[in-house]
Order: structure tokens, then C-alpha cells, then sequence
């Protein structure tokens, strides 16, 4: 008995060293933690239960035979957020360069199936120098069966990717098809190929992070929701960002107890649309000023900054939120903002999250950029998620709602459940200016005759009336009284039921 022991604590030990000393000083000296400090700052103390530490590559090709480490290359097992089950993987890249083995795939499998089963997110901390080349196809097979159940876990548990080191190759496909990605600056990057490759091919020289660096993931491709500074930081705020997230699709968000008053009068925004209508104000200032203590976990903040996305909490209660930038493109929808916000909006939706809509929007982006990148299907996307959400919607025009894009942003028409507007929203086709000019085209023949009717348009479509007086607007409220006005909407349709036609899913417009 006393052997065993000693057996066991000698190899749970080997586990813990993972490629020893010189390897773990070399990760620090990067300013990298590892695999298992990772966890400890990810999980609440001492709820960390490990799985299949014990368990080797079973390779016998090109030497590896004799080069056998317990674990790895990867931790895997459960734990807690603000005591909140969660499923944990963590790569070691102290082991085979944290590089995915058969085995190593296997690991992440099992846990990945058992969070389907008990219902509770996974959580991927992803530090790999990609598929482990000894390994040949057994590798690449692994990789395979890690997408297949990404898949299936899509839209029933939450999953969240963060990138901590490299990730290239097939690696980076099981982030993409996770909810939420996050990197670590400085020293996460992801591409499907890297430099050495682009240069051979394509004869450009670029750099690792110009490539598939965070800069270029959350500014450029979007690939990424947020860069966080370091890996402390980062285990920070994940354990922030899912404390808005219910464990799965068939449970609601956490609550949590609101000292921030419900019917708190935020006299401010009784000033915050600007007298000429040409003159942008922030968005954001909304957003914070009607939230629970002001606070807002923004998502893919430098992408796509004409429309923002994230999570508030109301009366305590989880929210999403979506809403156009009138200080970046005026507020138009673009192909990027269309993407951005119909994948938020669809998470939401998987997951029981209510969404708030506030509209400031004068139409979708023009030109032949956009035309001829496919803004028509890209536009649609938003259209389609919003169409399609079955989730409580309730949806405030602060200004402008032209055209196409004000049926876009959760429109009445769009089973909006509570649509409001401030007094100072205008719904239209379009600007007055060119209303008139296609209205009036053969009859205008000066500039007074122009101005009249500009007015005559503008008196009669810039405000919220023409609409209310159809239904399409539930009611005309006071800017001061947005916060409790969108507490009681949301209150009242907590309960709320609706199913769409039954059908295997959707053709949505990619």
C-alpha cells in the first residue's frame, strides 16, 4: 500500500512539474504563467478537480517512446467561478511546446462532453504550438474530434477561448467556433498560416503579430472580443465576463442583488441628443448612465466601432446590449457592425440573455466598398438574428431611424416585444434633404422652394409621432426615465414564451 502511494504521489508530482524547472522558468521569463497558474487564478480557491492527470501519448514513432510526460501537455477538469461550475482546459506549453496528441485531444473531449452533460461552460485556455507532427494523423484526428464537439456544444453551453500563447494552424479553428475569444497581448497570435509560409507563397514579409497578433484580431478581423494585458488580467476578467452568463441554454442568467435604485432619474440625458442633428454624441454615455452602477463589459470594442456590444446588468438582471455609434460613421450599419452585433444578438438568443436595442442609425453605409463585399448579405445577417430571437427585445430610438436600418435594429415588425423612442427620434425613409429632392424632383426649381419643403418634410417625420400613431411605437418617453422605463419593460417580460416554427435550423444568410 505504501508503495502505491508513493507511486502515486511521485507521478502526481511529475504531472505538476510538467517539462520541469528550466522549462517553467523559460514560460516566466516570457511573462507567461503556466497551465496550472492559470487555473489557481481562473478558479475560486481550492475548487479545482483534475481529470486524467495521469495519462501519457501513446506514440512510439521518431522517439517520443522514451520522452513521457503525466498529463500531457494539457490540464483538464472542473472548478468554480464565484462559485459557478465550470469546465477548464488549460494548455502546457512547458510540455511538446503545449502541441495536441491524440491523448491530449482525448482529455479535452471528456470534458467537453461531461459540461454537455451537467450543463456548464467550458473554458479553453489555449497555449499550443499546433498539432503534434510525431503523431501524423492521429493528431489531426484529435483536432477533428475537439471541432465535432465544439459544434454540438454551440448554442447549449457557453464556450469561451482564451488565446495565451501561439495558436496556428487547424488550432485555430476550435476558438472560431467558440462564443467568445479572448487574447492575451503580446504574446497571443492566431493564423492559419504563419509568417514563413506567407513569405514562401504569397512573398510578403510580416511579422508574427501584423499577422494574427491581438492589434490585428480585435481591431481588424474581429476575430477576437478583447485583448486583456497579461494573463493575470486576462483570468481577471474572465472570471468578470462570465459571471453575466447562464451555465447553459436551458437555465436563465444569474442575478444579482441591485443597490443601484430602479427608479434613479438620469437628468442628463434629457441633454445628451445634440440641437443639430448633424452633431454625433457617444452612445456609450447612454449605455452607462441607465446600467447597474455604471457597469459595462464591452465586447470587440475596437472593431467595427460603429456599433457597440456587451453585457449590463439591470435591476440585477443580465442584458444585453447593442446599439449604433453615432461618433463612428455617424451610427451607419456597415458589413462589419451587420457581423459584429447579429453573432451577439445570436448568442443572446442561445442563451436566454435580453437584449436592448438603442437606435441612433441614418442607414446602411454606401458605395461600391460595400456593395461589392456583399453588404446585402452581410446586412442581412443582423436582420435575419433579430428576426429570428425569441428573447424579450425591447428596443429605444434616441434619434434617427432611416430606411432599411430602422426595420434592421429590432423594429416592431421584427416581434420587438416594447418599442419606446425619446422625443427627439425622427423615423423615416430618409433625411428630409434627400426625401425632398426625389419627392419634389421635377417640381423644385429653386432654393427657397428646396428649403420649404425640406422643413415641411422634417416638421412631419423628425419625431417619434407619425410611428406611434401606428402601433409602431409603444410609447414616447422622457430621456430621464429611460432607466426605470426599461427595469419595468424587462421586468414584465420575464415570463415571456414564444417558439419559432419547427424546423431542423435555419438557412441564415453567410
Amino acid at each position: 500500500m505504501q508503495d502505491i502511494i508513493r507511486q502515486l504521489e511521485k507521478s502526481r508530482e511529475a504531472a505538476r512539474k510538467g517539462g520541469g524547472d528550466k522549462r517553467i522558468a523559460a514560460q516566466h521569463k516570457k511573462g507567461k504563467l503556466t497551465a496550472r497558474e492559470r487555473i489557481e487564478l481562473l478558479l475560486d480557491e481550492g475548487s479545482f478537480e483534475e481529470f486524467d492527470m495521469f495519462v501519457e501519448h501513446r506514440c512510439i514513432d521518431f522517439g517520443v517512446e522514451e520522452q513521457k510526460i503525466p498529463g500531457d501537455g494539457v490540464v483538464t477538469g472542473h472548478g468554480e467561478v464565484n462559485g459557478r461550475l465550470v469546465y477548464v482546459f488549460s494548455q502546457d506549453f512547458t510540455v511538446f511546446g503545449g502541441s495536441l496528441s491524440e491523448a491530449h485531444a482525448e482529455k479535452i473531449c471528456k470534458i467537453m462532453d461531461q459540461a454537455m452533460k451537467v450543463g456548464a461552460p467550458v473554458i479553453g485556455l489555449n497555449d499550443s504550438g499546433g498539432a503534434r507532427i510525431h503523431e501524423g494523423v492521429a493528431s489531426l484526428g484529435g483536432y477533428a474530434e475537439v471541432f465535432q464537439r465544439n459544434v454540438l456544444a454551440s448554442g447549449v453551453i457557453p464556450q469561451i477561448s482564451v488565446i495565451m500563447g501561439p495558436c496556428a494552424g487547424g488550432a485555430v479553428y476550435s476558438p472560431a467556433i467558440t462564443d467568445f475569444i479572448f487574447m492575451v497581448e503580446d504574446s497571443a497570435y492566431m493564423f492559419v498560416t504563419g509568417p514563413d509560409v506567407v513569405k514562401t507563397v504569397t512573398h510578403e514579409t510580416v511579422t508574427h503579430e501584423e499577422l494574427g497578433g491581438t492589434s490585428t484580431h480585435t481591431g481588424k478581423t474581429g476575430v477576437a472580443d478583447l485583448a486583456l494585458a497579461n494573463d493575470v488580467d486576462a483570468m481577471e476578467e474572465i472570471r468578470r465576463f462570465v459571471s453575466f452568463l447562464p451555465p447553459s441554454n436551458r437555465e436563465q442568467p444569474p442575478t444579482q442583488i441591485c443597490k443601484d435604485p430602479i427608479d434613479r432619474d438620469e437628468l442628463s440625458l434629457d441633454t445628451l441628443i445634440p440641437a443639430d442633428p448633424q452633431k454625433p454624441y457617444d452612445m456609450k454615455e447612454l449605455i452607462l448612465k441607465v446600467a447597474d452602477d455604471a457597469d459595462f463589459f464591452e465586447l470587440k470594442e475596437n472593431f467595427a466601432k460603429n456599433i457597440i456590444t456587451g453585457f449590463c446588468r439591470l435591476n440585477g438582471e443580465t442584458i444585453g446590449v447593442v446599439a449604433n455609434q453615432p461618433m463612428v460613421l455617424a451610427g451607419c450599419l456597415d458589413i462589419h457592425s451587420s457581423r459584429k452585433a447579429a453573432r451577439f444578438v445570436r448568442f443572446c438568443d442561445c442563451f436566454n440573455i435580453p437584449v436592448l436595442t438603442f437606435v441612433d442609425v441614418p442607414g446602411f453605409l454606401p458605395g461600391t466598398g460595400q456593395e461589392h463585399n456583399g453588404i446585402i448579405t452581410h446586412g442581412s445577417k443582423l436582420l435575419y438574428a433579430y428576426a429570428e430571437a425569441t428573447i424579450p427585445k425591447v428596443t429605444v430610438i434616441t434619434r434617427k431611424a432611416y430606411g432599411g436600418a430602422y426595420d434592421v435594429m429590432s423594429s416592431k415588425h421584427l416581434r420587438g416585444d416594447i418599442n419606446y423612442a425619446w422625443p427627439t427620434a425622427e423615423i423615416a425613409v430618409m433625411g428630409p434633404k434627400g426625401a425632398v429632392e426625389i419627392i419634389f424632383r421635377k417640381a423644385l426649381d429653386d432654393s427657397e422652394a428646396l428649403e420649404k419643403h425640406t422643413e415641411e418634410y422634417r416638421r412631419k417625420f423628425s419625431n417619434p409621432f407619425v410611428a406611434a400613431r401606428r402601433g409602431y411605437i409603444d410609447d414616447i418617453i422622457h430621456p430621464h426615465k429611460t432607466r426605470k422605463r426599461l427595469i419595468r419593460s424587462f421586468q414584465i417580460l420575464k415570463n415571456k414564451k414564444l417558439q419559432n416554427p419547427w424546423k431542423k435550423h435555419g438557412n441564415i444568410p453567410l
